[in-house]
């Protein structure tokens, strides 16, 4: 298949991997507060996001059972129909039944993700990531903004049962789509045989300081964010402001970096990709150092917001398409799931940012968050033996073709490439790894 019709696939497949996103952090708090719904029980809400972050725990299923494309469709399905029942229930009133049926949408979500990912490590030729996942982070953001803030538009011409209706067949119609897409062949394996390969995959040398690296990687860029819209608050910016700065042009500029950093990594390949896109991602956080410690005005607090943006872009690229390379094709499911889990224990260090502002003021915070992405610069050897090679996947530092299902090992520790069931080679190639 031509990497074009691959970036087809991938961009429709992430729009609808990140619209149930959009829907429950931007229309369902506005849905319910319109309705006269308290704050905490509107904040209690947030506890059904749970199976993004638990979505590990049953993703073997996927792996061991039915098509990539086949849960996809079912989770449409599901979502489809949670998303046309809201209405008929009274939102002034919240019942149980109601919150079961949102928290069906967040399962049927996290399910999805888990099978949209494997689909797309299995769909994925190596050398390829880099550049399918700038168009993966760019139709993800943007399902995020139109699945989100664009529907808000549409409320008050068309009222909310509609709002609901045309969410429920954007669901049906994506689907169907998914359904069409092109088969990716999955080996379903005994459970013993299975057990052993996710262990091996564990168990690789180096894989201590893999892991690490994947905590750590966006730690400065994760601990900093809950205090940027509290630092733009202080300086004075109205809601408009941030509005527009954030949603529409952070938007754009998180696209635009996505799609660049994807370039730079297919070129230049995954290692090269996350160090240097890395350091400039970090490099962002000193922005806003400067403008609180220095006092500056609005244009340049308006230019450290977009080039956070669009750094956030390029740095995401590059390591999404690090997990996508180091996961087995036929265990994808799993392992990708688990990384991403990994990545998700980053956001738990975000609930000490508020003590550390207080404590530190907004210029030294700004600049220890610059610091706390360097440690995962030490672990950057290990990183490199996994990646294999170049961390392109051209030259003589390729890894050797391995038979499907044995293990990944090779030399240093490197994970070798995979054959797909049709013989042709390929490596063993997230969201925002949600």
């Amino acid at each position: 298949m031509k990497l074009s019709k691959k970036l087809a696939w991938i961009s429709i497949l992430y729009f609808a991997e990140g619209l149930p996103l959009g829907i429950f952090y931007d229309v369902l708090p506005v849905y319910f507060r319109q309705q006269q719904v308290s704050l905490d029980t509107i904040g209690s809400m947030f506890f059904l996001t749970l199976p993004w972050s638990i979505k590990v725990l049953w993703s073997p299923l996927v792996d061991r059972f039915g098509r990539r494309r086949t849960w996809v469709t079912l989770c449409c399905a599901i979502m489809a129909s949670v998303t046309f029942s809201v209405p008929l229930f009274d939102a002034s009133n919240p019942t149980l039944i109601l919150w079961l049926l949102l928290l069906g949408l967040t399962l049927a979500s996290a399910t999805q993700d888990i099978a949209i990912d494997a689909y797309t490590i299995g769909l994925l030729s190596k050398g390829e990531e880099g550049v399918a996942n700038g168009f993966r982070v760019a139709l993800y953001r943007v399902a995020l903004m139109l699945g989100g803030g664009g529907t808000m538009f549409l409320v008050e011409p068309l009222g909310w049962t509609w709002i609901f209706i045309l969410i429920a067949l954007a669901f049906v119609a994506l689907g169907i789509i998914a359904w069409a897409a092109p088969e990716v062949p999955v080996v379903h394996k005994p459970p013993r045989e299975w057990a052993k390969q996710f262990w091996g995959f564990l168990s690789r040398r180096g894989s201590i300081a893999v892991f690490l690296f994947i905590v750590t990687y966006k730690l400065g860029d994760l601990v900093m964010g809950p205090m940027v819209k509290p630092f733009w608050v202080d300086q004075g910016m109205t809601p408009k402001e941030i509005g527009t700065v954030s949603t529409i042009f952070g938007v754009i500029m998180s696209v635009s970096g996505a799609m660049l950093g994807g370039l730079f990594t297919t070129r230049y390949g995954i290692f090269k990709g996350l160090w240097v896109l890395g350091l400039t991602q970090a490099l962002s956080n000193l922005g806003y150092a400067a403008v609180a410690g220095f006092g500056l005005g609005r244009p340049y607090l308006y230019s450290a917001s977009l080039f956070e943006s669009f750094t956030a872009g390029l740095g995401t690229a590059a390591f999404l398409a690090f997990l996508m390379r180091i996961c087995d094709k036929d265990q994808a499911a799993t392992q990708y799931a688990l990384l991403s889990a990994l990545f998700g224990l980053t956001r738990f260090f975000g609930g000490f940012s508020g003590t550390g502002a207080q404590l530190l003021g907004y210029p030294a915070f700004f600049a220890v968050t610059f610091l706390l992405a360097l440690p995962s610069y030490a672990l950057l050897p290990w990183v490199r033996r996994w990646v294999g090679g170049n961390g392109n996947g051209h030259g003589s530092g390729a890894p050797e073709p391995a038979t499907p299902g044995t293990a990944a090992g090779g030399q240093g520790g490197r994970p070798q490439a995979w054959a797909t069931p049709e013989g042709g080679q390929t490596s063993p190639a997230s969201n925002p790894a949600r």
